[in-house]
């Protein structure tokens, strides 16, 4: 994969950037829609697919972005397909700020050092091209508007956009309520995208435990020998999210 496209974390990650704090709007809902995201990127990129509810690694070849080849060979050494909610539910290690600190080496944010109450330092981000994230606001406010089905990037970050949250900060207000409404309406338009959003709604509802039901299976459809329905499977070779004090909150926004 070349570095000449921006990957969907980086463009959901500049979406939810507010200008005027320098802070992410829904900062703990966004670090599941990065995870999403990066599951979509590399769908798109045919390293992986869709199994039911689960997620299938089909082509276990280096994308040449080290982030997104650190999820890959994780989901390669799961061995078996693992499902979406699972994955995204799993603690992981600093995903927000790892990809805060790569938009700041590519130049496309500015940190900028500062302290709260005066005592607590702290780290706002400030986007250094306001272009870039027009253009990509851009897509989703012409796919709202015309009502042409998008391409399967755009609606993925619509998908991912809504799931986490974003619709209000993208579209506030009572007069955003009608855009909120198709930006979730755009989440059909990608099998995919569609899949990650729902298992992110799905992390915040608290229902990582439960199956997501197949339409296509018939009602009362019993699990198979040796099977506890709704058992958690495990989230095996996800790193660890270490505990973080007031103190070390203060320093990511």
């Amino acid at each position: 994969m070349g570095r000449s496209r921006r990957t969907l974390p980086e463009e959901l990650l500049l979406l939810a950037l507010d200008p005027a704090t320098g802070t992410t709007a829904q900062p703990q809902s966004l670090d599941l829609g990065l995870a999403g995201a990066q599951l979509v990127e590399l769908a798109l990129a045919g390293r992986i697919a869709p199994d039911g509810d689960r997620i299938a690694v089909v082509q276990p070849r280096p994308t040449g972005d080290p982030t997104l080849d650190c999820a890959l060979e994780l989901l390669r050494r799961r061995g078996a397909p693992v499902r979406a909610v699972h994955w995204i539910g799993g603690p992981r290690l600093g995903l927000r700020q790892i990809y805060l600190a790569h938009l700041e080496r590519c130049g496309m944010v500015a940190a900028v050092a500062g302290q709260m109450c005066g005592v607590l330092p702290t780290t706002r981000y400030q986007a250094t091209d306001n272009a870039v994230t027009r253009e990509i606001r851009g897509r989703l406010d012409s796919a709202i508007r015309t009502g042409v089905p998008p391409d399967p990037r755009t609606a993925a970050l619509a998908a991912l956009a809504h799931a986490v949250g974003l619709g209000k900060h993208l579209y506030p207000g009572n007069e955003g309520r009608s855009s909120r409404s198709r930006l979730r309406d755009l989440i059909r338009h990608d099998p995919m995208g569609g899949l990650v959003a729902h298992a992110v709604m799905d992390v915040q509802n608290g229902a990582a435990a439960q199956p997501r039901r197949n339409p296509a299976a018939p009602v009362g459809r019993q699990a198979g020998p040796g099977t506890r329905p709704g058992a958690p499977e495990p989230a095996r070779g996800v790193p660890m999210q270490p505990r973080r004090g007031a103190m070390a909150r203060a320093v990511v926004h």
